[in-house]
């Protein structure tokens, strides 16, 4: 067993897991955080991105020792209470999900997304930056308004 230890969502954690525990599985399994998803275990659909140390990664091709001593946000972490972070509140507004599977890590990355390009985002830039995030439902065109529209309500 490794020992790991981490902040989730702001609550520090710790717990001793299989060495090749991966972090999707810990935050699900252990953490019981089930809005990260596993769509692929293969890091090609981006079901399963977290922020880590403010940063998006797929969760699903790392281990949790990996995390140790790490800042980890969930899609449970971005709202503040019963408030929606203003991404979510775009997805929610802009009907920006279909089947609901992949919004977790689409909203994740969208975040992370408007953190490096800034608040006024194209379609073209939203689209490039979106690749490793697969919808299978859409054909992505209400996820992109509604991450232009959650760009412009984070300012």
């Amino acid at each position: 067993m490794t020992a790991v230890s981490m902040t989730v969502n702001g609550k520090p954690v710790t717990a001793d897991v299989d060495p090749r525990t991966l972090l999707v599985q810990f935050l699900r399994e252990h953490l019981r955080l089930t809005g990260t998803h596993v769509g692929c275990d293969t890091s090609q659909c981006g079901a399963c991105v977290v922020h880590i140390d403010g940063k998006a990664m797929k969760s699903c091709t790392m281990f949790a020792w990996q995390a140790d001593g790490a800042n980890v946000t969930t899609i449970e972490g971005l709202a503040n209470g019963a408030a929606l972070h203003p991404m979510q509140e775009a997805f929610r507004e802009h009907h920006g999900l279909q089947c609901g599977y992949c919004t977790p890590g689409m909203i994740m990355a969208a975040v992370d997304i408007v953190k490096r390009k800034g608040h006024d985002l194209d379609d073209r830039t939203i689209r490039e930056e979106l690749d490793g995030n697969l919808c299978r439902c859409t054909g992505y065109h209400n996820i992109v308004k509604a991450i232009a529209a959650g760009a412009r309500a984070m300012k």
